[in-house]
């Protein structure tokens, strides 16, 4: 009997040929990950030990699960976000001899739930997204430390809450910060998030993006790839920001920038992506055009504040599925895209195969590193090594059948010599 069909909890084991079908196609578009799991089939870097992996459980990441098993790991995984999640992946998976603990829009509690039953295996390394398992080792469920070598995290969200945990010395094992990779921010953040944000927002919405205008909250490297897209579409784009070297850049790069007091005003469609809550708020809803559109592309559903919107509404209906109407006490209407969720994910696909291609190699690599090396590591979070990154970026040009030059032995001797030349 196959042991994850024994211990899984997923909606329907029966929805299993979809979901294998999707993560056929998933993996016929990443080369590079296929490329490193005949590496780990080989090695088995990971034979004997268990992986807890919380993404949001969709195709690309079971792939990645099944890399990681294929490196010989007994791999448990849940969700990231309750509207991520796939059940058909999910049943795939379990067929696969996964142990899944997720389903689709679970209860807050259940959902929860779901997350600790992950950690309940007792890993030896996990993979994070947002930093929930990490939170859960810390606070409610410090018996399931002991186990732990270490782990990967996905996101600028999780990241930031894994360094205010280091910096206070709360951190109980080491930490690879893969979202600070060159191969995440720069491809998966930028061009992932651009393109998968506006596939959530069109599909949903059936609008048109062309002559309208588009606010871009936060304009880091997601940032830059939503607006860059909403351009592209043929926006009008806005970016607000706290950070002034961002906001320049915003500028430099042909955005208008303002504060958002006077951006919600103008917008059509708002997309935050800052990691932050409540960068749309009520003194925002209150001067909003009738008919404005909000979405959110951070990790947590904190960034547009839906309870000040709700205190303002005299009715909320679902009027399209992943829209929520907020009929305002004037009579203006509002519209909150997946209840305020990841967009790209919770009303979409997520970022393209190619795009995660590189992230989850990187998390691949990462996990073996970490396991390689958590004892010098220390209690700790670092970057992803640069020669791993390189690596990635390197299987990619291979994968498109690009090939690049090298530095020549002169050249080397140039670089590195602080002589007059």
């Amino acid at each position: 009997m196959n042991k994850a069909v024994e211990n899984s909890i997923i909606k329907d084991l029966q929805l299993a040929p979809e979901g294998h079908l999707k993560i056929d196609w998933a993996q016929a578009h990443m080369p590079v990950l296929s490329r490193i799991r005949k590496q780990f089939e080989a090695e088995q870097p990971f034979k004997g030990l268990k992986v807890s992996i919380s993404l949001h459980l969709e195709a690309k990441t079971a792939y990645l699960a099944k890399v990681v098993q294929a490196g010989g790991a007994e791999v448990t995984i849940t969700g990231s976000n309750p509207l991520s999640t796939q059940d058909d992946v999910c049943a795939a998976l379990v067929e696969d001899g996964i142990t899944v603990y997720a389903k689709y829009n679970p209860e807050p509690v259940e959902y929860k739930q779901l997350l600790i039953r992950a950690l309940e295996t007792k890993p030896d390394l996990i993979i994070d997204d947002g930093g929930d398992l990490v939170t859960i080792l810390h606070s409610e469920r410090p018996d399931l430390l002991e186990n732990i070598r270490g782990g990967a995290e996905e996101t600028t969200t999780g990241i930031l809450r894994l360094k205010a945990m280091d910096k206070e010395g709360q951190l109980k094992f080491p930490m690879i910060a893969v979202n600070d990779a060159y191969c995440k921010y720069l491809f998966d953040n930028r061009y992932g998030t651009g393109q998968s944000v506006w596939d959530g927002i069109n599909r949903t919405t059936n609008l048109v993006v062309a002559g309208k205008t588009v606010v871009v909250v936060g304009y880091g490297w997601c940032g830059k790839g939503v607006a860059m897209r909403a351009k592209g579409l043929g926006a009008n784009v806005i970016v607000t920001e706290v950070d002034a070297i961002r906001a320049v850049e915003a500028h430099m790069d042909g955005f208008r920038v303002m504060q958002m007091t006077e951006a919600a005003k103008i917008g059509d469609f708002f997309v935050t992506v800052t990691g932050n809550r409540d960068v749309i708020r009520g003194e925002h809803y209150d001067v909003m055009k009738d008919g404005a559109i909000l979405s959110n592309a951070g990790h947590f559903d904190v960034e547009v504040n839906k309870p000040e919107l709700a205190e303002r509404s005299t009715s909320i209906r679902t009027v399209r599925r992943n829209i929520e109407e907020y009929q305002l006490k004037d009579g203006r209407k509002v519209y909150v895209l997946a209840e305020g969720r990841l967009v790209n994910l919770a009303a979409g696909d997520g970022h393209p195969a190619e795009i995660m291609d590189m992230t989850f190699a990187l998390q691949a690599l990462s996990l073996k590193y970490v396991n390689e090396q958590y004892e010098q590591i220390g209690k700790t979070v670092v970057n992803v090594p640069y020669e791993l990154d390189e690596q990635v970026a390197r299987f990619k040009l291979e994968s498109l059948g690009v090939n690049i030059d090298s530095l020549t032995d002169e050249q080397r001797t140039y670089l590195d010599s602080w002589q007059e030349h």
